[in-house]
């Protein structure tokens, strides 16, 4: 009896072992993003974007402004400049904040260094060509696309490895490599959250590189943000309390906020994938190389 009492144990735990490791493995597949994140995250740049390829209409451009998904579209390359049937393109467009609103004090100076934003707006695979035009059609799609949009040599995106989010170091310390901010976020959202895309103006130029993360990081009463903000909330606030003594923004221990992956990377910024958040990320806060 002993020994088939300490057999179904040992099948229990073992059982056990096999179910955590399945959870485990489970989380981390939630976590990883989908084919969207991936594709559609966006960046910015201070080097020449595109050449002379560009989507020059479609199909029904009487009636349709934009094309989506599954709509054909021509574009202005074709068999004389080297265009080929099942070709592959990207497709983005240039875009600036329509707003101009400055969320913390060094925001558009940031931004300036970084260079300008584009959006991805999907993927295109050319099914048909002529001498000068190609027709192609839209298999990915991001957004709306338009006539103008710049076309770029399909390059697909290496991802991963992903961090299961279980492991996340809330009290994580110091990790000495360069260190920047969350300067903007995607659509110019001044906000984000888990898988939310942000960018940071650390680039290849100061060694970041794809599948690199940042952790995320906030200080008490740094008031860089150009918002109102109650001074010396950090120690003191009125009706509700003060400590003893002064303490500055830096005397007091950093909140670490969440952390994220490098899904895009030019010579002075970062797409980052955010994929743990413990409370929301703001333009202004801080995040350093893991």
């Amino acid at each position: 009896m002993l020994a088939k009492s300490a057999k179904l144990s040992l099948a229990l735990l073992l059982g056990a072992g096999v179910c955590a490791a399945q959870r485990s493995e489970a989380v981390v597949k939630a976590n990883q993003p989908d084919a969207s994140q991936i594709n559609c995250a966006g960046f910015y740049t201070d080097q020449k974007v595109g050449g002379d390829a560009f989507l020059v209409s479609g199909e029904e451009s009487l009636s349709k402004l934009t094309f989506n998904n599954g709509d054909y579209v021509h574009i202005n390359r074709g068999m004389n400049q080297g265009v080929k049937e099942g070709d592959l393109f990207n497709v983005v467009r240039q875009e600036s904040d329509p707003d101009k609103v400055s969320w913390f004090k060094w925001q558009p100076k940031l931004i300036k260094a970084m260079g300008e934003g584009y959006v991805d707006l999907g993927q295109l695979k050319v099914i048909k060509v002529q001498p000068k035009i190609s027709i192609a059609q839209v298999i990915f799609s991001c957004g709306p696309m338009q006539r103008g949009d710049i076309l770029l040599p399909y390059q697909p995106r290496p991802v991963g490895p992903f961090k299961d989010p279980g492991k996340f170091d809330h009290f994580a310390p110091v990790s000495g490599k360069p260190v920047a901010m969350v300067v903007t976020s995607k659509d110019y959202a001044q906000s984000a959250g888990q898988r939310d895309t942000i960018y940071v103006n650390l680039g290849t130029a100061q060694g970041v590189k794809l599948g690199d993360y940042f952790r995320i990081f906030r200080y008490q009463g740094t008031r860089a943000e150009t918002a109102p903000m109650e001074k010396d909330y950090q120690f003191k606030l009125y009706g509700y309390g003060s400590a003893p003594q002064r303490y500055e923004w830096n005397d007091l221990p950093r909140e670490i906020l969440g952390e994220g992956i490098v899904m895009n990377v030019s010579k002075n910024s970062s797409s980052v994938l955010v994929t743990y958040t413990s409370s929301e990320v703001y333009a202004g806060d801080y995040v350093e190389v893991e």
